[in-house]
């Protein structure tokens, strides 16, 4: 019983001492390898912990550098950011202003855009200026442009479902296997592809749905462009424009998603035609140069960094949590709870809110799902439906203050003239949003599981 009882103490001191050094501000990979080294190291002290436990890790850090599913994470960040280098975003939202200007509700071209992978930085440099310079509100301004930053997180190809479906698949094995099935197939990251569209559909049309009733509402405060202004450009020139910015970053996408849905290529292989598409396409506006190259690849190297030392610090701490039994102690605190699936969904995403306005998405995944996963999919629950609440969960870390990345983006590049409380405020209906999104999914699962049922059956 007393070394029971200390294991008990030490998963409690690993998860107080993990909180406790990310509110301090300690880098997330850091904290997590070093609570976990120094619980280990405690622990055998004590004759409660076995070294055998940490003895797994190289082993599981050549299974995350082999594994085929995670070399897709650089190559859709390389594709997403040599779109932005090759100047189509800029052009794309000039063109959907043309095309879009007379429509009330003109903060949908940030969500257009927000669709294609163009980022916050990009739509405040360009679209922020004019929206003010027209009338706009800047809080209803900032919000939309914040809120269309985040849309990329959810609707695929998305960087958060391949971390996910990595989660959510080593999670559900781990399930799987406590309940005796020891063959258990993986959760196909095409599957929360499919998964994400609905959702991420129903969040467009409720963001633009908002920036409607909010025209209609405040007419003044999102003035249409005048009719002489959008006169002044040809139709025909207009036409040209669309075919030549809007059709092919739109046609490389169908391409890498489309050949994902219909099981043509795996999201690697996918990733890798993504990646040489976004390219060509730069190569044909004659961006492909070597300072522009050198650029991505250096963004693109220093997320990759980011993510994999992350994740490897979170298979440490994973080891040694699993070694002090705190999986079946967390299964069997969550299995007491009153109220069943409810109560244990409801706490986890109220967790994972409330973690998002102090961490981002990728350090919420890496720490969150091992700890709470294998418990809650032990109860039969759905994991593309797990794995979708808890994508649209994380959207909210990009608009939440303090450490919202999506604001600080904004302010970084917002005019003088705008407040930063103005972005906050202008965010507080996206959150709203998002989370009444939650809700409906919540309340209708099928949002998420319908698709990849018709689809692979």
């Amino acid at each position: 019983m007393g070394g029971l009882f200390i294991e008990e103490l030490f998963v409690l001191g690993m998860v107080i001492g993990l909180c406790g050094g990310l509110l301090m501000g300690f880098p997330v990979a850091f904290t997590l390898s070093g609570i976990a080294l120094l619980a280990a190291l405690l622990g055998n002290a004590l004759d409660v912990f076995e070294l055998v436990f940490v003895a797994a890790l190289p082993n599981r850090i050549y299974g995350i550098m082999t594994n085929d599913l995670l070399i897709a994470v650089p190559l859709f960040v390389f594709m997403g950011v040599m779109l932005e280098r090759s100047k189509l975003a800029e052009e794309l939202l000039e063109t959907m202003a043309l095309l879009l200007g007379g429509v009330r509700a003109g903060g949908l071209l940030a969500a257009s855009t927000g669709i294609v992978g163009a980022t916050v930085v990009t739509m405040g440099l360009l679209s922020l200026p004019t929206m003010l310079k027209r009338g706009y509100a800047a809080t209803v301004s900032c919000g939309s442009i914040c809120a269309a930053g985040t849309l990329g997180q959810i609707i695929p190809p998305s960087i958060v479902l391949i971390l996910l479906g990595d989660q959510i698949s080593a999670a559900y094995q781990q399930a799987q296997l406590a309940k005796g099935n020891f063959a258990p197939e993986p959760v196909s990251v095409a599957d929360l592809f499919v998964g994400a569209l609905l959702p991420g559909l129903a969040l467009v049309f409720l963001y633009i749905l908002w920036q409607i009733i909010y025209a209609t509402i405040y007419p003044k405060n999102m003035p249409s462009i005048p009719i002489e202004e959008r006169a002044a450009v040809p139709r025909s020139e207009l036409v040209g424009r669309v075919f030549k910015v809007l059709l092919p970053p739109l046609f490389l996408i169908v391409l890498v998603l489309g050949s994902i849905l219909i099981g043509v290529a795996t999201p690697t292989e996918a990733a890798g035609v993504g990646a040489m598409g976004a390219m060509l396409l730069a190569a044909s506006r004659g961006q492909l140069t070597l300072k522009n190259l050198t650029e991505v690849v250096r963004s693109t190297s220093k997320v990759t960094a980011m993510v994999f030392v992350i994740l490897i610090g979170a298979q440490l701490f994973s080891l040694v949590f699993r070694g002090f039994g705190g999986d079946d102690m967390v299964a069997e605190v969550l299995e007491s709870l009153p109220g069943g699936v409810f109560t244990v969904m409801f706490l986890t995403m109220a967790l994972i809110f409330l973690l998002g306005f102090f961490l981002d998405f990728i350090e919420i995944c890496f720490v969150v799902i091992p700890i709470v996963g294998p418990a809650i999919l032990m109860m039969d629950v759905n994991p593309v439906w797990f794995a979708i609440m808890i994508a649209v969960n994380v959207q909210t870390s990009f608009l939440t203050p303090p450490f919202g990345f999506s604001l600080f983006y904004l302010r970084g590049v917002a005019p003088a003239e705008v407040k930063t409380m103005d972005i906050y405020r202008g965010v507080i209906p996206f959150v709203c949003i998002q989370l009444g999104m939650l809700g409906i999914l919540a309340l209708v699962p099928e949002l998420a599981t319908w698709l990849p049922k018709v689809v692979y059956g």
